[in-house]
């Protein structure tokens, strides 16, 4: 009997395709928007959860800002050029290496960074603004990051001050195409580097703002720290509107590794106030701890999902009523044959479920589209837009599963409604 009510609810629905098909829309709309919003809100999310992983959790990265304001302290100029000419000294230095090193016990390694802006070139092929980062060999651990090919930097290379540079996957790339850069010679500024490695390709920065992090890894070329300070200096000239002035700043970067996550916090705010005693301006370096961004990120990801979930819930509610609506109607066209099936014998059971067959039904095939819907537009997403997506199959099955109690739920109204009518009534309804 039951198999047979199954195959009536299905012909009933068959017999009005479109309007079975106009019932089910929103539902399939609402499944198809939770899961494909969801994956790539996931995608982006997890994209950047990554980025600020590979920053380090145990990590606390202090970088050197140019004051808002060139005027003031640290600023000198020669007599000769005093009105065309200026030095603005800021940022980190290497005492407050030493001081963080030497007053901070929670630390284990302390990574400084140099930055240099040079062109690069081999043969013909030129980078015009190339990234050169000094630094040492605890670099590599520190920032996550691993060779391909070769070796990194060591404290032989920065003791000797030896010319010796490591590529990265996109300066490789650019510089050498297909040959093999390993023990290649490359123009730096205008002294030659012999190329000892090349690292692997990373991703496409860090999810922090400004500074050395907001660049892209897979562009950097490193060398020993030494060879940064020595063959670069620390002056740079900055010409603008027919005047030209100087920056001058010792360290760009320093990462401090802390040996326990758990004192991440604790070690920046002692970093801080260690900073500001030698630091008068206040405003020359900032100071970011990538498990904080963590945490925040995550915290953010967690209140987007509730949010874009909440609002693709409203369109199942919708599917939902709409569902509702069309059965109340199929209830009042169908009053007669209702009346003939209680006169032959149906109980009221029998009338319930036959109309919970067809709410379910619909919501059911409604679900499927839906999540056939939801898993393409994200592919298509990642094909067109080059957008990361990562659909999450809790979201496909709370939402197929949503979709089925929606049926169950705004069906069995107008099912009790169509049990609840008086035979008698029924059968002399016109």
């Amino acid at each position: 009997m039951y198999w047979n009510t199954f195959k009536v609810g299905v012909k009933n629905l068959l017999l009005h395709k479109l309007r079975s098909l106009l019932t089910v829309l929103g539902v399939i709309l609402g499944v198809g928007s939770v899961i494909s919003m969801l994956a790539i809100t996931e995608g982006s999310k997890k994209e950047a959860l990554e980025r600020i992983r590979q920053l380090g959790a145990d990590n606390i990265i202090i970088r050197s800002v140019k004051p808002t304001e060139a005027g003031g302290e640290g600023e000198t100029a020669s007599a000769a050029a005093a009105q065309t000419s200026r030095v603005l000294e800021y940022g980190l230095k290497h005492k407050d290496l030493e001081r963080l090193k030497g007053a901070l016990p929670t630390i284990k390694k302390a990574v400084p960074i140099a930055l240099v802006v040079q062109e690069s070139q081999y043969k013909h092929r030129r980078i015009p603004n190339a990234r050169i980062l000094g630094t040492i060999d605890e670099f590599l651990n520190v920032k996550h990051l691993e060779v391909r090919r070769g070796r990194f930097i060591t404290d032989v290379d920065d003791y000797t001050t030896a010319n010796v540079a490591v590529l990265a996957a996109g300066a490789a790339d650019r510089l050498f195409n297909y040959e093999d850069p390993i023990g290649k010679d490359v123009l730096l500024g205008t002294d030659v580097y012999r190329v000892i490695g090349v690292l692997n390709p990373q991703g496409t920065g860090n999810a922090t703002p400004g500074g050395i992090g907001q660049q892209n890894y897979n562009e950097d070329i490193y060398i020993p720290l030494s060879c940064a300070q020595h063959r670069f200096g620390e002056l740079q000239a900055i010409r603008s509107a027919g005047s030209r002035s100087y920056e001058m700043t010792q360290l760009n970067e320093i990462t401090l590794a802390v040996t326990d996550s758990s004192l991440v916090s604790q070690t920046a705010s002692m970093a801080r106030k260690l900073l500001l005693r030698s630091h008068p301006r206040q405003d020359d370096f900032e100071i970011q701890v990538p498990l904080e961004l963590l945490k925040q990120a995550e915290q953010e990801k967690r209140v987007w999902n509730l949010v874009l979930g909440s609002i693709a819930g409203i369109s199942l509610l919708v599917g939902g009523i709409g569902i509702m609506n069309i059965m109340l109607a199929s209830v009042t066209e169908r009053t007669r044959e209702i009346g003939i099936r209680r006169a032959l014998g149906a109980k009221r059971w029998d009338i319930t479920y036959q109309f919970l067959v067809e709410t379910i039904l619909l919501s059911s095939v409604g679900g499927l589209l839906g999540v056939a819907l939801g898993i393409s537009l994200p592919l298509i997403v990642s094909r067109v837009a080059h957008l990361e997506t990562e659909i999450s199959f809790w979201a496909v099955g709370i939402s197929f599963s949503i979709s089925v109690g929606i049926g169950v739920i705004f069906g069995l109204y107008p099912a009790r409604r169509a049990a609840m009518m008086d035979p008698i009534q029924a059968l002399r309804h016109e």
